[in-house]
């Protein structure tokens, strides 16, 4: 179902019922692991996809960053110019 870069490759995939009787597949919850990182600064025009190429030389691991840190909103990481965020050790 997902690529094995993915974030979701592993992720258990269950069936469950909603409101109206039909039964879908959902994906359980990603319990995310605490990880090492280095703090790096937001600067104007950074997007995750290219801090990740720029750290990794692969922008598609942009998700490793946006686990690393608190926000629910990938966006909301770079929406801040000087904000300090975290960028797991590869």
């Amino acid at each position: 179902m997902f690529l094995e870069t993915s974030r979701y490759f592993r992720q258990k995939v269950v069936d469950i019922v909603i409101k109206d009787g039909r039964t879908v597949k959902a994906l359980t919850l990603r319990r995310l692991a605490d990880v090492n990182g280095e703090p790096i600064v937001i600067k104007g025009n950074d997007r995750l996809d290219i801090i990740a190429q720029r750290q990794y030389q692969n922008p598609t691991m942009f998700w490793h960053i946006a686990d690393a840190n608190s926000e629910l909103d990938a966006n909301e990481l770079v929406k801040q110019p000087l904000r300090v965020i975290k960028v797991p050790v590869k």
